[in-house]
């Protein structure tokens, strides 16, 4: 025993008297609830305060208090004492219980509790016998469960609600007693675990306990040695704790447990937050001394030599002893940090980590305890043991304090294995990572990188930065472990990057992408797809086509699902052939792709480019790379007079690809503008800007013509001098009839009057078409070929001799026109001056209608027709012969003033017609246009 290391781990907090208030000797004490309560022998109960002053008293017993008890769910106190014998043959000993929170006067000065339930203990059938100890057991308020340990050896339980006298009273005795002698109860404590109870009682020659749940409860003696009184606790475990002089034993539900050999009478013992409290006669000295034991760490917390105690008991976090001479002194525990900085000084750091795990201190005060103590073995050198301990404090101390230390000493071995902790824990950063990885690749540790890159082979997830291992392994041409990985964690941009970049294994590369699933293999080939280009550009284009095709149908909707190749077109930079063979395969086998404008215009570009490069020769036998530009080959072959022919070869196979690839541009052209559709399926600005730039003339008149810029069309045949194609062109696109533009004639004979050459034939093929569809008067003509001073007048000495003749018979049918509506219009005037003048005479015998003859009542009309009144009916305001003929002026002259309005029409009118002054002479000749509104 003493041999244990002692520590000052607790400190006296108060000591002196026990106040005055507190009269007779003390008998008993409780605590709980904020309060030390004292039994008194005169009968009095006092309570003490914490600052260990007097509060309050009253008299329970007339006699003495022997034992008391303060509850802990309710404010009740419950006390054994004597009070005044009723009669000779009745016992006094009474059970009391007070509710501390009701107060009844008892005097005029004071008050006291109510007394709420009184109990004779002793009856005809629990006969008197001298009290040793005492017990209750709060079950479910207000239910309680009283248990008086005797000197015979019997234990009187008293079970139920005291207040309201609803009680069962029962008996328990201990095996072994004799009427010889006496086997007195020396301690009681309760064990409530789940639904089972278990009372516990000890005599000074056994220990035993009844099951209390059984009917009648069951004894089982645990041992057969026992203790005196006050030498009996229980630990927050619900454990017996038994002392005797030899040792402190513990005992379970089935029997004992832990014992611990402390030397000494044991007068007095208790339980404090873990700690085993003792008071123990010294046998060398005859002192009476209080340790406190710390069993887990197997030290004594505190030790004090003490006068006679007589009660002990815990309150406000403090141990408190009342001695006999009514004496008190409080022992408080110290604070964590008070208790380590002590143990510091000692360098007691194996005793302070102890001591925080045993208290269950936070993780972070553990970890500080740790630190303290590996920074201690660092100072002496002993690295190893130093670093056991910081690998306890991962998670609480910065890892840089630590790999600092390591990195000066040098010690790469024990640096590793923090780093390695580090990573199991999931706490490495990418530093953390890289440092280990440099550590295993400058130890050559093949063996411990294998370790730690497939720990977890086809298991979990990685425990580190996945990139910077990869980096790292990458490095140090540790490839097969970067590459495994990066494949394990999904990696794939890295993965391609160490085999294409690193390892120039490009086969491998194409079948790790095929394996893919597509949107990942879309990914990884938009990031490394030039290189494959590059390379391998048949299989890399083979799996585009997989990316962009596989499964593909017609279904719009599923289409647009898939990659597009557009998305793919930067991989093709330098390598337009490849790029052309991509996209040229692609529309081969889908039809209706989403992105079939943007494919089409990349091919336009690619097909009518003239500088597109073409390695059509190898020329390596020259030193020549295969992938050189037209200007660097013939630069290079120019050196070389073997070189010439090759030189002339290679240009024709240009010029050939350039010729096939316009038809493929004027292929596409007329493939994507269907007759069917107003848009085409690629963009006509485009086209047309890739036309001019590349003077492809074709695709520029294809275009011109079907967005029926007709004058474009002239206007190109006009910058070629192509006179035969221009006409022809006019033939074509100048019928009106078949949709054309009369106009281009028009703009065909101002060519020819301004191109300042001799073209004679030209102009009178152009002069017959003109005339035929009457485009220009004969003066417009003569003031267009006189600006051509090669022209003569041959040229349009027929076509005006023509064109006078028929004016002529204009004129002349104008002019019969015109006196035949002057002799009509004259007609019309004398005839409406007749009818305002003169009277007319109807003579007709004869009803126009019937054909009978006329009678009376008849009706004649101004036109000269008579009726029958019957044969008009309810119509007699109108002829019916001449009606039809005015209603259909009537219906003309309302459609002419409805024209009037329709500006519209008559601007459509004006355009479409081969003569426009025509249809504004006819409107002007309707009265339309210069009739004004009042």
């Amino acid at each position: 025993m003493y041999q244990w290391r002692k520590f000052e781990f607790f400190e006296e907090k108060y000591g002196g008297k026990i106040p005055e208030d507190v009269t007779g000797e003390i008998q008993c004490c409780s605590s709980g609830r904020g309060k030390v309560v004292i039994g008194s022998s005169d009968g009095s109960v006092s309570f003490l305060d914490r600052g260990i002053k007097f509060d309050s008293g009253f008299q329970a017993h007339s006699s003495s208090v022997l034992f008391l008890q303060h509850l802990k769910q309710r404010n009740f106190l419950v006390t054994v004492g004597e009070d005044e014998q009723i009669s000779p043959q009745q016992s006094g000993m009474c059970l009391k219980v007070f509710d501390l929170d009701k107060a009844q006067e008892e005097s005029t000065s004071s008050s006291a509790p109510e007394c709420i339930g009184i109990l004779r203990i002793f009856t005809n059938q629990f006969p008197e016998a001298k009290i040793t100890s005492f017990l209750v057991l709060e079950e479910v308020p207000p239910i309680l469960l009283i248990a008086i340990g005797l000197d015979n050896g019997c234990v009187y339980c008293v079970k139920g609600d005291i207040a309201r006298e609803r009680i069962t009273r029962f008996k328990l005795q201990v095996d072994g007693v004799s009427d010889k002698r006496q086997t007195p109860i020396t301690g009681l404590g309760f064990r409530l675990d789940g639904l089972s109870l278990l009372l516990f009682a000890v005599t000074p020659d056994s220990v035993n306990s009844f099951a209390m749940q059984a009917q009648p409860p069951r004894l089982q003696t645990l041992d057969h040695i026992g203790s005196s009184v006050n030498t009996v606790t229980m630990s927050d475990r619900s454990e017996l704790i038994v002392g005797r002089p030899e040792a402190v034993y513990f005992y379970e539900v089935d029997g004992r447990g832990p014992c611990w050999a402390f030397e000494g009478e044991k007068k007095f013992m208790g339980w404090f937050r873990g700690y085993l409290l003792c008071v123990i006669a010294d046998p060398k000295t005859g002192t009476n001394v209080f340790n406190v034991y710390d069993l887990r760490n197997r030290l004594i917390a505190y030790s004090l030599v003490v006068d006679k105690v007589s009660n002990m008991l815990c309150e406000w976090g403090n141990v408190i002893l009342i001695t006999a001479d009514k004496s008190l002194l409080c022992v408080a525990e110290k604070d964590m940090e008070s208790k380590l900085d002590m143990l510091f000084k000692k360098n007691l750091y194996t005793v302070a980590i102890n001591l925080v795990q045993s208290q269950h201190a936070d993780a972070a005060a553990t970890a500080n305890v740790m630190r303290k103590y590996g920074d201690h073995l660092y100072g002496k050198q002993d690295y190893d043991e130093a670093m056991s301990q910081y690998i306890n404090t991962i998670g609480h101390l910065e890892p840089s304090f630590v790999i600092q230390k390591f990195l000066d000493a040098q010690r790469i071995y024990n640096l590793t294995n923090y780093l390695e902790k580090l990573h199991e824990k999931g706490l490495a950063s990418k530093d953390h990572t890289t440092l280990l990885l440099n550590c295993y690749t400058k130890l050559k540790d093949v063996e411990k990188l294998n370790t730690f890159i497939r720990k977890e082979d086809g298991i979990g997830e990685l425990k580190f930065d996945v990139e910077t291992a990869i980096r790292v392994c990458r490095a140090a041409n540790y490839h097969e472990h970067a590459m495994y990985v990066a494949k394990k964690a999904g990696k794939h941009e890295w993965y391609l990057k160490i085999l294409l970049e690193d390892l120039g294994n490009y086969d491998e590369a194409l079948q790790y992408i095929s394996s893919l699933e597509p949107s990942q293999a879309g990914v990884t080939i938009k990031e490394y797809g030039k290189i494959l280009i590059e390379h391998k550009p048949k299989e890399a284009i083979d799996i585009l086509m997989r990316l962009c095709t596989e499964q593909g149908t017609s279904n719009g909707v599923y289409l647009s699902m898939l990659p597009s190749p557009v998305d793919f077109i930067n991989v093709f930079v330098q390598h337009p052939h490849s790029l052309m063979d991509f996209l040229e395969r692609y529309a081969e086998i889908v039809k209706d792709s989403p992105a079939q404008a943007e494919i089409n215009n990349t091919l336009l570009e690619l097909y009518l480019s003239k500088d597109l490069n073409f390695p059509s020769i190898s020329l390596s036998e020259n030193g020549v790379d295969q992938n050189f530009t037209d200007q660097s080959v013939a630069a290079a072959m120019s050196k070389t007079g073997s070189g010439k022919k090759k030189i002339a070869d290679s240009n024709d196979t240009i010029e050939k690809d350039c010729v096939e690839r316009q038809q493929k541009g004027l292929e596409l052209l007329k493939l994507g503008w269907p007759s069917d559709q107003e848009q085409p399926l690629y963009d006509v600005d485009l086209a047309i800007i890739l036309c001019e730039m590349n003077s492809f003339k074709e695709g520029l008149l294809y275009l011109y013509e079907k967005m029926k810029l007709y004058k474009e069309v002239i206007a190109c045949y006009m910058q070629n001098h192509d006179h035969e194609g221009l006409i022809a062109c006019c033939k074509k696109l100048g019928d009106s009839g078949k949709g054309g533009d009369p106009s281009l004639w028009a703009d065909l004979l101002k060519y020819f009057g301004e191109i300042g050459e001799d073209c004679t034939k030209e102009v009178k093929e152009v002069l017959t078409y003109i005339e035929r569809d009457d485009i220009l008067p004969p003066i417009i003509v003569l003031q267009t070929l006189a600006k051509n001073p090669c022209l003569t007048l041959s040229v349009v000495k027929d076509y005006i001799a023509r064109k006078l003749e028929q004016e002529s018979k204009i004129i002349e049918e104008d002019r019969r026109a015109v006196e035949k509506y002057q002799e009509t219009t004259k007609n019309m005037r004398k005839e409406i001056e007749d009818l305002r003048t003169n009277a007319r005479i109807f003579q007709l015998s004869k009803c126009t209608a019937c054909t009978f003859t006329l009678d009376i009542p008849a009706v004649h009309f101004m036109c000269m027709h008579s009726f029958h009144q019957r044969c008009l009916g309810d119509n007699e305001t109108e002829c019916p012969e001449c009606a039809p003929e005015y209603r259909s002026v009537v219906e003309m002259k309302r459609s002419l003033e409805q024209n009037s309005k329709d500006q519209a029409l008559f601007f459509q009118q004006v355009k479409s017609s081969k003569d426009g002054f025509s249809v504004i002479a006819e409107y002007f000749g309707k009265g339309i246009i210069s009739k004004t509104s009042d």
